[in-house]
């Protein structure tokens, strides 16, 4: 009788090996970069953010305040008592003075008053601190000239913006909409075509403007602009913060929000003249103030509530070419991409 065959390994059934979990030293390591440039990001827009508000508060000093004074003898004692700190503006006559005031050539007017003394017409409407400072400057001239100073209000804020800062917050609350909104859409490149994000940003613009003049102008009464050339205004705001902060984030990728926020609401903010005068900043702070897109909306929003729109058109022209600009510069950017 023939004996079994002997198993073979093939046969043979294999014995099951319990899968072991990788060690720790197995495991893909995180790169250091992941985690620690959006920490580093994120301390510096805190950084600038404090440095920014703060430090443009700390010891204000004014520089070049547009002052209209009567006559020529009263210019020129001025300019020698007060220095580079006045920018004297020669007036014929103190009509001359006071329409330079209405019309925002300068932010007080100083003059002889009826008893002798001085007269100095202030304009409340450009905001506490630079009328504290241009009150504080005359009051400097007339102590040392041994005269009475007497000061008139002539263009004083609205009853419901005691303090002259609602401009600020409703520039503020329309460049964030602007910025969140821009921030949604970078995400959604697969979802919409190019046009219709821009027509999305450029609705929202309008909405946003309009919201935006309807709560702070006929609702709450802060802003006596009309409302028509306000909601414009703030509809160029948002797409201008909109359009910016889209195109910092098609050309710079993960640190084109980042940048974003420092530029519209953090450095553009700060300078814009709202919290602290333009008179009152640095140099370098007053020459940034006007080209960004928050501050040259301050100036177009007290411009067209106070000032019958004297100088709007500039604002309004930056405003316009920081949205029109930003847009070409989205499309160059999305038509490169799909070339490739």
């Amino acid at each position: 009788m023939a004996s079994p065959p002997a198993p073979t390994e093939s046969s043979t059934p294999a014995a099951s090996t319990p899968t072991v979990p990788p060690g720790p030293s197995a495991r893909r390591s995180v790169p250091v970069r992941a985690w620690l440039q959006p920490a580093i990001v994120g301390l510096i827009v805190v950084s600038a953010f404090v440095a920014c508000y703060v430090g443009l508060q700390r010891d204000p000093e004014p520089h070049g305040v547009p002052l209209a004074v009567t006559g020529q003898q009263l210019a020129t004692e001025v300019r020698q008592t007060l220095g580079d700190r006045v920018d004297v503006h020669q007036a014929a006559d103190a009509g001359a003075a006071r329409r330079a005031v209405l019309h925002r050539d300068a932010v007080a007017a100083l003059g002889p008053s009826g008893d002798g003394g001085l007269r100095l017409d202030v304009a409340g409407a450009n905001g506490l601190s630079t009328t504290n400072a241009v009150t504080g400057l005359a009051a400097t001239y007339a102590n040392r000239a041994g005269q009475h100073l007497e000061t008139a209000d002539v263009v004083p804020l609205a009853k419901f913006d005691s303090r002259g800062l609602c401009g600020f917050y409703v520039a503020f609350g329309v460049t964030l909409a602007g910025f969140v909104l821009a921030q949604s859409t970078l995400g959604l490149g697969n979802v919409l075509a190019l046009r219709h994000r821009f027509r999305l940003i450029w609705g929202f613009s309008a909405a946003c403007g309009t919201i935006a003049a309807v709560i702070a102008g006929p609702v709450m009464g802060a802003l006596p602009a009309p409302f028509l050339p306000l909601a414009g205004t703030l509809a160029l705001l948002a797409a201008a913060a909109a359009f910016t902060t889209k195109l910092l984030g098609t050309w710079l990728g993960p640190l084109g929000v980042p940048v974003a926020t420092l530029l519209l609401l953090t450095v553009g903010n700060s300078t814009s003249g709202a919290t602290i005068g333009v008179v009152l900043l640095p140099r370098l702070a007053r020459v940034v103030s006007g080209l960004l897109p928050p501050g040259a909306a301050i100036r177009a929003v007290a411009d067209l509530s106070y000032f019958g729109g004297a100088h709007v058109s500039g604002p309004l022209i930056t405003l316009a070419l920081w949205a029109v600009i930003g847009a070409l510069l989205v499309g160059l950017r999305s038509r490169r991409v799909a070339a490739r």
